[in-house]
């Protein structure tokens, strides 16, 4: 199995590994206090080191192909959710909302609708709640399955610049939090700062 197939298998082995060893986990994965209250944000799982991902297609609203190395030098956060998911649906306001809050030329947002049918199911949902201008994106077939596991949904993976894997967490998010705008503006700066420097002629 190549590295690049096997990372539904690696994201997987992540919280397991995590419960066993805690003292070695990687950021976002330690168990909280007892009585501490949580955010949401907290369950974010942020990877030791950057995982790189095929640029497996998915479809736009008018069905054309668009793929993760469209989006090269941004970083990119993906959602996947579908209409019969109550915990997705929840979150689709605040995730509306979560991409106005950064430069769009640094961070892109890509709610990704799994459902069967495509747009035809989901664009009058959207209407329906509420939230016609809602931009989303369609794997109604779940290509997206061989870089990501969707057993569970909602899941969010974040890509770094380069479009590798660098976080993820695959239950509902509070994306009003301002934990979680600290968090991508981290990742943007942390991004920026691993840019490589021009030098100007003398």
């Amino acid at each position: 199995m190549s590295k690049l197939s096997s990372l539904a298998t690696t994201v997987l082995l992540c919280f397991g590994l995590a419960s066993a060893y805690s003292a070695q986990a990687y950021p976002g994965v330690q168990k909280k206090a007892e009585g501490e209250v949580q955010s949401s944000v907290d369950q974010i799982n942020i990877l030791p080191k950057p995982f790189p991902i095929e640029a497996v297609p998915f479809n736009d609203v008018n069905g054309n192909k668009v793929d993760f190395s469209q989006y090269r030098g941004q970083v990119v956060m993906i959602n996947m959710w579908a209409t019969w998911c109550p915990p997705c649906v929840r979150e689709l306001p605040a995730l509306d909302r979560f991409a106005d809050k950064f430069d769009s030329k640094e961070f892109a947002v890509l709610p990704v609708s799994i459902d069967q049918h495509g747009k035809e199911q989901v664009q009058p949902f959207l209407q329906e709640l509420g939230m016609p201008n809602f931009v989303t994106y369609y794997d109604k077939t779940q290509q997206l399955g061989q870089v990501f596991p969707l057993d569970t949904i909602p899941a969010t993976f974040i890509l770094n610049r380069q479009g590798e894997l660098i976080a993820f967490v695959r239950t509902f998010v509070d994306w009003d939090d301002d934990k979680a705008v600290e968090l991508i503006n981290g990742f943007i700066q942390q991004e920026a700062s691993n840019k490589p420097q021009t030098q100007s002629a003398e």
